[in-house]
């Protein structure tokens, strides 16, 4: 019988729903709007959709733009006593809308539903065949979470890994410059008078509001160079970029060089590894279990975000990385900055210029992350 793996494939993923991701800098940007808006010209030209959920946040102007469109009604649960509506995962499925609109990508899923996060509900709404279009802030992505807390001094909790945007098939920057969302706070179209001060002192300080929407300027701006990179044939080819980052056992430092490898990797569109060493002085008998439990966390955070995890036994540091980028083709290696144990190992082997020796052979880059 003939191979009909490649066929079955293109099939599946012909019937694949497409993804449309509406992205902003902030609340108030105007994403909800823009979604509704555009739900509405879907609607007159014929096309079959539905709100499966949207967070008007009574914003009179978006709210107003409900009126006519085609709603999935929300899923009741009690939780704690309290009656609250979820979005109807199940519903959509069964109504099997043309295309459906999501808001609050990174909303978390109450206890009892389906799957914990919202976007893993579009990946099944997009399985099914239903093209989505959702929305979400800059400062929801996994891979800039430490950066958007520096910046804001906010622990965002509600997160979405970087493959979500990685296969939307359009990806839309509703920008503001700091003036006008600024006048839109003030103006009370984004929140009631009595949280306008507390807003400005908070998340709408002007300093704060630029550095988002330099993040977010950047993200689509790295999506739109994957897509050219992926889907404009090219007249000369360029090697493939894969990325090798090494951590320690050290939870804070290993969790910066995977968060920040997840980026280089999602701005080339490109694969990347994690690699854990364990010299025999980190074994299971000699290394404290918390250490333990942050390797593992650190790990499942690796692999959220992507990457392969490859996890070696040698003490034999520098030889174990040479070898493990040669295997798997690495054109950039990432480690941490100079004071971290794992480049001090690196440094005190007499081996070190072997790594740099066999890294120019194979025109391989060395980045050290701060």
């Amino acid at each position: 019988m003939a191979d009909i793996s490649g066929f079955l494939d293109l099939v599946k993923t012909n019937r694949r729903g497409k993804l449309k991701i509406y992205i902003g800098m902030s609340a108030g940007v105007g994403k909800t709007y823009r979604m509704l808006q555009e739900a509405h010209s879907l609607l007159r030209n014929g096309i079959n959709v539905r709100i499966g959920y949207i967070e008007t946040h009574l914003r009179e102007e978006t709210h107003a733009l409900l009126d006519g469109l085609p709603i999935i009604p929300r899923r009741k649960i009690f939780y704690k006593g309290k009656e609250l509506a979820e979005m109807d995962l199940q519903a959509i499925l069964n109504a099997h809308p043309e295309i459906v609109i999501v808001d609050e990508l990174a909303h978390s899923n109450m206890e009892g539903s389906k799957n914990a996060k919202r976007w893993q509900d579009v990946y099944d709404i997009l399985e099914a065949g239903i093209s989505v279009i959702s929305a979400v802030n800059i400062q929801h992505l996994e891979s800039i979470n430490e950066e958007i807390e520096q910046i804001t001094g906010v622990v965002v909790t509600e997160r979405i890994p970087d493959k979500i945007l990685e296969i939307a098939d359009e990806i839309v920057n509703i920008d503001l410059t700091a003036d006008e969302l600024l006048s839109r706070l003030k103006e009370g179209k984004i929140y009631k008078n009595h949280k306008i001060e507390q807003a400005l002192n908070n998340f709408f300080k002007p300093e704060t509001i630029l550095q988002l929407r330099e993040l977010a300027l950047k993200e689509v701006a790295h999506q739109v160079e994957r897509k050219v990179n992926s889907e404009v044939p090219k007249q000369i080819k360029l090697r493939s970029e894969k990325f090798l980052a090494c951590i320690s056992s050290n939870e804070e430092t290993a969790k910066v060089v995977i968060r920040k490898t997840a980026r280089l990797a999602s701005y080339y569109h490109s694969s990347w590894i994690v690699l854990y060493v364990q010299n025999s002085s980190e074994n299971a008998e000699k290394i404290k279990l918390d250490k333990q439990r942050f390797l593992l966390n650190n790990f499942k955070l690796a692999t959220t975000l992507g990457a392969e995890v490859i996890r070696v036994k040698s003490d034999e540091v520098t030889k174990t990385i040479i070898r493990i980028a040669e295997e798997k083709e690495v054109t950039t290696i990432c480690i941490g900055k100079p004071h971290f144990s794992l480049f001090q190992l690196i440094l005190s082997t007499s081996v070190f210029n072997q790594l740099l020796k066999a890294m120019a052979k194979k025109d391989t880059d060395l980045v050290i992350l701060s």
